[in-house]
């Protein structure tokens, strides 16, 4: 196995390029482990499932189109219920932990890892860690059973509680030790994940019979490999809400501006998509898609002359865009806030305040703007129906390959079907918005926005250099 910067990578290749990274599994460092039935062989709900089953070998490309010399690729082990379990139902001792910012869905996936673990494999005890990761050590437990979860699905946020930091890798681990616990169900973003992995390497340094699972939780969709997050289609959804007050605010008077900031701080899906949804927006500012304000093919430009056009208009902008050009930001550039993430100033206040400015000192215009901020409105909600079905498929593939032995590994939809993704893979980097790919074309022609090439840019094309 070669080396990789978080943790050992376990790659299987094959013929015509097959390569497979799989995830790490209790026998690779706790030989002579014993193995049992799995019990769903003996479930009624699962006898009429044709080769219910995973086979062994069944694997997920990353990449599904190719041509017809590629290579095969990169694969990740397809998820769901084995023949063989390495945990008896009696010795397994569970705890969820929730982790950073709030999104649609957690309570969800709480609530499917618990009946998952009850019904589908007989296990009965199962902790809640309160407060995130400060909970291990500061001994915060909630027992969870169907009972306690039946119904938090309709609820937004997380029973558990949740914070950012706190991350000790020694007290966590001697927590989970003290208590014997062998399952940690793990549900946060990139950040939590990377926290996931350090616990993961400290278990497997101290040779334990505990499996390290994470669910990926990030409500910009900013994690990469994995086809989106849990939570987004509801962020989505929520802000057209938002959006369309914005419209109907625009549209209602005399040059109206609706403006709506919505999540996304470094990666602008948020934006894009309730853009795309929407069709009410003229303009949507993203951090992937550098702008500028004044002069020619400028924000400032662009507004006057809808406004001329349609007599109203509507931005949306996502938190992250635009930071370098706020006068204080080179002040708080290396500020962060408790997960390590930058604290960014608020950029949609500074950009309604600089539109207002422009218009008054050029006096050509009055304009009316409205600024909607609907940011923790969203993140509260409840997940919507489509979400609901995706964290239970989420929370029913984690429990399946932690009772399979596998750890060090996040649970994650790959071109429609799930998988287990090793947590190298989940934290090497961010998904963001390719400014050069159809979707963002698509979403420039709905909106008919300039591409906000720069000043410098500009000059520097007009040269021909």
């Amino acid at each position: 196995m070669e080396s990789n910067g978080i943790s050992e990578s376990k790659t299987v290749t094959g013929d015509f390029g097959y390569v497979l990274q799989d995830v790490p599994h209790l026998t690779d460092y706790i030989p002579d482990l014993p193995t049992y039935s799995n019990p769903l062989q003996d479930n009624p709900a699962y006898s009429v499932v044709k080769q219910y089953f995973v086979h062994v070998d069944d694997s997920v490309p990353q990449k599904i189109v190719v041509h017809k010399d590629s290579p095969r690729g990169i694969h990740f082990r397809r998820a769901g219920p084995r023949q063989k379990i390495y945990f008896e139902p009696d010795e397994v001792r569970a705890c969820i932990v929730t982790c950073g910012g709030l999104c649609p869905g957690l309570n969800t996936v709480i609530r499917e890892i618990v009946y998952s673990l009850y019904h589908m494999y007989g296990v009965t005890r199962v902790l809640g860690i309160d407060g995130g990761y400060r909970g291990f050590y500061a001994r915060n437990t909630v027992p969870l059973t169907p009972k306690v979860v039946n119904d938090i699905h309709k609820r937004g946020g997380t029973i558990l509680g949740t914070s950012r930091g706190g991350h000790d890798t020694s007290k966590i681990v001697h927590s989970i030790q003290d208590r014997g616990i062998n399952q940690v169900y793990i549900i946060g973003g990139d950040g939590t994940q990377k926290g996931a992995s350090v616990i993961f390497e400290e278990i497997r340094r101290r040779g334990l019979k505990v499996v390290v699972a994470g669910i990926p939780k990030t409500i910009d969709n900013d994690i990469p490999v994995i086809d989106k997050s849990f939570g987004f289609d509801t962020a989505v959804e929520e802000a057209q809400r938002a959006i369309n007050a914005a419209h109907v605010e625009a549209e209602s008077i005399e040059n109206g501006i609706g403006l709506v900031k919505l999540m996304g701080r470094y990666s602008g899906f948020i934006a894009m998509y309730a853009t795309l949804a929407s069709r009410d927006v003229d303009c949507c500012l993203i951090p992937e898609s550098p702008f500028y304000l004044d002069g020619k093919g400028g924000l400032f430009e662009y507004i006057e002359k809808r406004l001329k056009e349609n007599g109203h208009m509507v931005i949306v902008l996502a938190e992250g865009a635009g930071q370098e050009l706020l006068s204080a930001s080179m002040q708080s550039m290396n500020h962060q806030d408790a997960s390590g993430n930058k604290l960014l100033q608020d950029v949609g206040l500074w950009i309604s305040q600089s539109i207002k400015d422009h218009f008054s000192r050029q006096k050509k215009m009055t304009i009316n703007l409205k600024y909607i901020d609907p940011t923790y409105m969203i993140r509260a909600v409840p997940s919507n129906a489509s979400d609901n079905v995706y964290c239970t498929l989420l929370a029913q593939s984690v429990v399946h390959g932690a009772m399979a032995g596998y750890t060090g590994f996040t649970s994650g939809l790959v071109n429609g079907r799930q998988t287990y993704i090793p947590f190298y893979r989940i934290t090497e980097k961010q998904h963001q918005v390719v400014i050069t790919d159809r979707m963002w074309a698509r979403l420039l022609s709905s909106t008919n926005q300039p591409s906000f090439i720069s000043q410098k840019e500009g000059q520097r094309r007009r040269r021909g250099e």
